[in-house]
């Protein structure tokens, strides 16, 4: 993918399967978002193609997946109405759009705030809404980009716990995070992005234990690269 005579994405060749969690780290600026924005079609890659079962990332795909942001993106409408809204748009009957509403405001602990402004919630509790209007849509993959960036550590383990529970009910979960102790947690695959390139891609445990690439080892101690500290020096 390029922009403005640059390049964003170089060359990523990678295969996502069913069944793993797969989290998406590098340091800052490395393209962790914007490749969440390719693989779910919300940008065009400018050469290359990305598949999902043999499909491009066309509407028919886009139905089947959801993404959430590090910023939750709310309508001024309650709780209930967001998820509502989300489901009238995939033109669900009512009935199957109230049980489903109750489902995921129950699974998340928001069922007391159902008719209250979504707006008015804590900044965990947006976060928890997003996820529950994604998980309403029963997506086949969940796009999460950084999605507890902003979060304190309860509001954190809240979140991790309905992203497993979602994960659980078989969606495929794609997400990035500058946590390297969340991705610990979460991962089972970790894709490790430096300046546009994929790295790695490489078992959670493996990437945690011994990484395969001199620039994983120096992300996961926390060491400037080698071109940046010859700069400072």
């Amino acid at each position: 993918f390029e922009a403005g005579g640059r390049r964003l994405i170089d060359g990523i060749d990678l295969t996502l399967e069913a069944g793993r969690r797969s989290v998406i780290l590098g340091p800052n600026g490395a393209g962790k978002s914007l490749f969440l924005r390719l693989i779910h079609g919300l940008i065009q890659p400018t050469s290359g193609r990305i598949a999902w079962s043999g499909r491009s990332p066309g509407r028919e795909v886009r139905l089947s997946q959801a993404m959430v942001f590090q910023q939750p993106v709310l309508l001024r409408r309650s709780v209930a109405a967001n998820v509502d809204y989300a489901l009238r748009l995939r033109e669900l009957p009512r009935a199957e759009r109230q049980k489903r509403i109750e489902d995921v405001l129950t699974a998340t602990g928001l069922r007391r705030f159902a008719s209250q402004p979504a707006r008015l919630l804590s900044v965990g509790e947006q976060q928890k809404l997003a996820l529950a209007r994604a998980w309403a849509l029963r997506p086949d993959v969940l796009f999460l980009d950084e999605p507890t960036a902003s979060l304190d550590p309860a509001a954190t383990r809240a979140v991790e716990e309905i992203i497993l529970r979602i994960d659980a009910g078989g969606t495929k979960i794609i997400m990035s995070t500058h946590d390297l102790a969340q991705a610990s947690r979460l991962a089972n695959e970790v894709l490790f992005l430096h300046r546009g390139r994929l790295c790695e891609q490489t078992p959670a445990s493996v990437f945690f234990s011994a990484p395969r690439t001199a620039e994983a080892g120096y992300f996961l101690e926390g060491e400037l690269f080698p071109q940046l500290r010859r700069i400072q020096q």
